[in-house]
């Protein structure tokens, strides 16, 4: 499938629906340039300059760009200090180093999000047997569901959270692989406020992955302890190649360092390798990736109703993740949808998505990517579990152009089964 397949209802249908997504867009540029200002900010602040590109290697002691990208950090999430490392393999790597940092054996870490999405229930113990997960050292774990209208339900987190033996509170804010909506962070504050006024001394981490930029604040801005994501995701801005950070109290930060190497040792080593520009600039355009990222997830929401598709957000809803969820229904549009995705993309393009059973996963996944980074959620991506009712899970869009023309590719795709 090519660019030159679009169908010309496809083209009629994408210029109705961008009409309708006009508004929106201005609201997301607006929040883009308020962000750009705030890491304009700290860029200057902490005084950005070219030595801070040079890699170290061996142990990595006294590297100017991680220590300056710590700091930078740390200002933009409103935190006392922060970790950015490439040497988080992923987002669940980074969330597991910083639920380890909240609790001792015995303790209890109460979900107020309901479950997880899939890879933290295996690190939590929720699923499977795995050897080092919270639930092997004797972490317990407890989950309030969330409300009947998708939001937090504050009267049972406030129960929840009063258990003496609750010493950690975990707020997911996006929908992961599920139907709820995401969190605002509006929402966050009252799950924190609920938390500290029955429990003064639990710690509360935000689980921020998809999240990041996509307000004006950040979850450590209205209360949240600790915050954690990936770079492969919205703060990467693209062009991160690996890696996820950390940020919130300088105490349990810490705790999350000597989890991620090793107790004595902590941050305080740990060689770039060459990478730490990429990171920097990644940062620097992360406001402006996100909000091509959100225009594309609404140009994707419009064009879903256009075709009498259910989707989620829809074209005006306040959006505090890049995910845009789509019922498809069946098997075969799920397929359809991805293979249009896949062939939108500028690397792979001429790859057919197959479901596989992925690593962490209950049954098969597919996935349509074809990134410049592995596994980078913030390019225009699909996937979902293969299980009713099809939902695919879409992110990403490097730029809205491109992003536009895959999902208009995607609806051409499923419009040949139709």
């Amino acid at each position: 499938m090519k660019i030159s397949d679009i169908k010309p209802q496809v083209y009629e249908m994408a210029l109705r629906a961008e009409k309708r997504c006009r508004d929106r867009f201005m609201r997301i540029d607006a929040v883009a340039e308020k962000n750009t200002v705030r890491i304009m900010e700290a860029f200057q602040e902490n005084r950005v300059s070219d030595s801070c590109f040079a890699g170290t290697t061996g142990y990595g002691y006294d590297d100017l760009g991680r220590e300056t990208l710590d700091k930078i950090y740390a200002q933009i999430f409103g935190a006392e200090a922060a970790l950015v490392r490439i040497h988080f393999v992923n987002g669940t790597h980074a969330l597991t180093a910083a639920m380890f940092a909240l609790v001792k054996p015995g303790d209890t870490i109460l979900a107020v999000t309901g479950t997880p999405y899939d890879t933290l229930r295996s690190a939590i113990g929720i699923s499977g047997d795995c050897h080092g997960s919270l639930k092997f050292y004797g972490v317990n774990y407890a989950q309030v569901e969330l409300a009947a209208d998708g939001g937090p339900d504050l009267e049972a987190i406030r129960e929840a959270a009063s258990e003496k033996s609750v010493t950690a509170v975990m707020i997911q804010r996006s929908r992961g692989y599920g139907e709820r909506k995401a969190l605002t962070v509006k929402e966050i504050s009252e799950i924190c406020a609920a938390v500290k006024a029955v429990n003064p001394g639990a710690s509360i981490m935000v689980d921020n992955c998809y999240g990041e930029f996509t307000d004006v604040i950040e979850p450590t801005h209205v209360g949240a302890d600790i915050v954690a994501g990936s770079l492969i995701k919205n703060p990467g801005g693209g062009i991160a190649p690996t890696g996820g950070y950390i940020a919130g109290r300088e105490t349990l930060v810490d705790r999350a360092a000597m989890r991620l190497t090793t107790p004595g040792i902590g941050g305080e080593c740990g060689s770039t390798l060459g990478n730490n520009r990429l990171l920097f600039q990644g940062l620097f355009m992360a406001p402006h990736i996100v909000a091509q990222a959100l225009k594309t997830a609404v140009f994707c929401a419009a064009m879903m109703e256009e075709m009498g598709i259910e989707s989620s957000p829809r074209v005006d809803d306040e959006r505090s993740d890049i995910i845009q969820m789509i019922k498809l229904g069946s098997a075969d549009n799920m397929k359809r949808f991805c293979l249009g995705i896949q062939a939108g993309a500028p690397v792979d393009s001429f790859v057919t998505p197959e479901p596989w059973p992925m690593p962490g996963y209950d049954c098969p996944v597919i996935m349509a990517a074809g990134a410049f980074v592995q596994g980078s959620s913030i390019e225009l991506s699909a996937d979902g579990p293969m299980r009713e009712p099809y939902i695919a899970y879409m992110q990403g869009g490097l730029t809205y152009e491109s992003g536009k023309l895959g999902i208009m590719m995607a609806v051409s795709a499923m419009l040949d089964i139709q």
